[in-house]
């Protein structure tokens, strides 16, 4: 009988590897391929985009431009990476908070949600970030210097490796980790995760590459992020660097009425550029 009890146990432990292993996509991903507003519906004006990669594979992305509210006004552009669900049209609420800024905003749909094509992987969101930064700096004749590189949750790592990559004004990263590995032995604590992760998003490497003004976001009571997740982050990164507090669960943006917050990304988005 102890035999087949220790048999069963073993059968069943590997049956669960075998399950994470391969379902790895579906426990990153959750891509939702229907718009449930467009900007229009919101009176917002937009361009609606199609960027082209080398394989022919294209991602759509919302442009929006702020009206010149006075001739000082600062030409700068926020690229911005959404999380692992959803699509583009879910994030409207923050666009329409981040215009009071009076940035340029270019939001993008990661291969495999909304309307872009193809199926969504680690190495092809980093690349759909990419093309997204190589579009404003070449159709749209922007300074590096003049690009905010902001991400949250899932699609904070996309921001930090793209940050790794390529000069930038600065980068702002709301409820996202240090590496999904951590998240993982958090979830799975008796299972070899790490011999198991197809997916790394190994933030805090990349972070230590950076060395633009970074502000770190996250809240005590995130359910879905761990709070030291994110202070890991921020201990990793270089100066100038900045941690701020949020507050809310993981999808609540009640911060969005924080005045100090909302002082600290104004600092950060509307600094003073340098052209050359």
């Amino acid at each position: 009988m102890l035999y087949w009890i220790i048999i069963s146990f073993v059968v069943f432990y590997l049956a669960i590897l075998i399950y994470v292993y391969f379902s790895q996509d579906s426990l990153f991903f959750y891509p939702s391929k229907e718009h449930q507003i467009s900007p229009d519906e919101l009176n917002i004006e937009y361009q609606d985009l199609y960027l082209k990669h080398d394989n022919g594979e294209k991602i759509n992305a919302w442009y929006f431009e702020p009206p010149i509210t006075n001739e000082n006004q600062i030409e700068r552009t926020i690229i911005f990476c959404h999380g692992n669900a959803g699509n583009i049209s879910g994030r409207l609420e923050t666009v329409q908070f981040l215009l009071q800024f009076d940035l340029n905003i270019l939001l993008f749909d990661y291969r495999g949600y909304g309307k872009s094509d193809g199926v969504p992987s680690e190495e092809k969101m980093y690349q759909d970030a990419k093309l997204c930064y190589e579009f404003l700096i070449h159709e749209k004749k922007m300074s590096p210097t003049e690009i905010i590189i902001f991400g949250r949750s899932l699609g904070g790592a996309v921001a930090v490796d793209l940050a790794a990559q390529v000069k930038c004004g600065g980068l702002v990263v709301e409820s996202s980790f240090n590496s999904s590995l951590d998240i993982a032995k958090k979830s799975f604590p008796y299972l070899p995760v790490g011999l198991l992760m197809k997916y790394k998003f190994d933030s805090s490497i990349k972070i230590k590459k950076i060395n633009c003004p970074v502000l770190v976001g996250h809240s005590p009571e995130d359910e879905i992020i761990p709070f030291q997740l994110g202070v890991n982050l921020y201990e990793a990164a270089i100066s100038p660097k900045e941690f701020y507090e949020l507050s809310g669960g993981h999808n609540d943006r009640e911060y969005y009425s924080d005045e100090i917050y909302r002082e600290k990304l104004n600092k950060i988005l509307n600094q003073p550029t340098d052209r050359n």
